[in-house]
C-alpha cells in the first residue's frame, strides 16, 4: 500500500527568535508562522500573513525546525487552525520530543488539537471588531496548562474581559490569563493602574519582542 501524501502547509515565515508573550516569554523559541487568517482585527500587526506564503511539505518544515536545535516551538499565524496539516504537524512536533505552542485567535475549533500542545488562545475583545467571532464552546475544551490572552485597547475592552474571565471561572479553568494593552494604543501603566485597583487574578504582559525591536520589524 502507497503511503499516503505529507500534507502540505503554506508558511509564511520559519525562524528563531525570543517568545515575546504567556507564561514562555523570554525563551529562545522557534515561529512557525502560517499564511491565512479569517480574522481582520483592528490591531492586526501581522497582516503580511493573509496572503503571502510558500507552500511547504510537512517533512521539510520539520527539518528547517529542527536544524535551529531548539526545544520550544510556536504555531502562529495568522490563524493556524485554518490549515488542517497544522493538526499532524503539532502532533509530529510532540512527538519529536518539543515543547510546542499555539498560538490562535479563537474562533476556530480547538477540540482536534493534540493534548500535549499548550493552547494560547485569544478572547477577542469589543475594539478588536471580532467579538462576535470568539468561539465560545473553546473554553470547555482548554486544559489547565493552557492559556487565554485579552488583548485591550480600552476601559470596555478591560472590563468586558473581566466579566469574561468572573463568568467562566477562567482563573481555575487554565493556568494563566493575560492581559495585554494594544501596543500604542492603551498606555502599559493605565492597565496595570486598573489590574491593581480591581485585584483581577491575571498576569499583565506586554509583547517584549517590539520592546527589543521595533514593531515592524519581521523574523525576530
Amino acid at each position: 500500500m502507497e503511503k499516503p501524501p505529507e500534507p502540505r502547509l503554506t508558511v509564511n515565515e520559519i525562524y528563531k527568535s525570543i517568545q515575546g508573550e504567556s507564561t514562555f516569554a523570554g525563551l529562545p523559541c522557534v515561529f512557525i508562522r502560517l499564511t491565512f487568517c479569517n480574522l481582520r482585527c483592528t490591531y492586526c500587526d501581522t497582516a503580511y500573513a493573509f496572503y503571502d506564503g510558500e507552500k511547504m511539505e510537512m517533512g521539510s518544515i520539520l527539518q528547517k525546525v529542527e536544524a535551529f536545535e531548539c526545544p520550544l516551538v510556536e504555531l502562529t499565524g495568522g490563524e493556524p487552525l485554518l490549515q488542517p496539516g497544522s493538526l499532524p504537524l503539532m502532533a509530529e512536533l510532540c512527538r519529536s520530543g518539543k515543547t510546542v505552542l499555539l498560538e490562535t485567535g479563537g474562533s476556530l475549533d480547538i477540540s482536534p488539537v493534540d493534548p500535549r500542545v499548550h493552547i494560547i488562545m485569544d478572547l477577542k475583545c469589543p475594539s478588536s471588531g471580532e467579538c462576535a467571532q470568539n468561539r465560545r464552546e473553546n473554553i470547555g475544551f482548554l486544559r489547565h496548562k493552557d492559556e487565554v490572552k485579552f488583548v485591550i485597547g480600552t476601559r470596555e475592552d478591560y472590563e468586558w474581559a473581566c466579566g469574561q474571565v468572573r463568568e467562566h471561572e477562567l482563573q481555575t479553568r487554565v493556568g494563566t490569563v493575560l492581559f495585554s494593552p494594544v501596543f500604542g494604543a492603551l498606555e502599559p501603566k493605565q492597565l496595570v493602574n486598573w489590574i491593581l485597583e480591581d485585584q483581577i487574578p491575571v498576569r499583565f504582559q506586554l509583547q517584549m519582542h517590539k520592546v527589543v525591536w521595533p514593531k515592524e520589524t519581521r523574523g525576530v
